[in-house]
């Protein structure tokens, strides 16, 4: 079997098929139903059916943003430690400056560039995308949800 590409900038970005595709599809297509039938049988059965239909989208998203926070925080807390390690003692004052998307990008950086590029991101107040763009040797992160 063949090893897929390796993870860089365009690659990067998770798609979970059973969720982003076949979840989100069915939900679309029960509330377009509910409405479908509310539109031909108008009663308050019908309405409350399409209310639920909508509600229903709530905790389907919480469901997918909680573990995603938890990500994030678990990240930002990886990547101070990891540059802790490798900036100099002086800079570490400097770590806690550095914002939740600056860290969470910063993941992606090899040991080598990561510390020059939380120097600049925090100098020049870079956002996750443009510390993405300039990073030079991709370190994949598979383990992500």
């Amino acid at each position: 079997m063949s090893k897929a590409s390796p993870q860089n900038l365009k690659n990067h970005v998770r798609f979970d098929p059973q969720f982003h595709a076949v979840l989100f599809s069915v939900l679309v297509a029960n509330l377009v139903v509910a409405v479908i039938y509310l539109v031909r049988h108008p009663h308050f059965l019908t309405a409350w059916m399409v209310l639920l239909s909508i509600v229903v989208f709530i905790p389907v998203f919480k469901l997918r943003l909680y573990p995603l926070k938890v990500q994030d925080r678990v990240i930002r807390l990886e990547e101070r430690l990891r540059l802790q390690a490798l900036a100099p003692a002086e800079w570490a004052a400097q770590l806690y400056r550095l914002s939740e998307d600056q860290l969470i990008a910063l993941r992606f950086a090899a040991d080598g560039e990561v510390v020059e590029l939380a120097k600049q991101a925090l100098e020049q107040n870079l956002s996750r995308k443009q510390i993405k763009e300039r990073i030079k040797e991709w370190r994949p992160d598979e383990w992500r949800v």
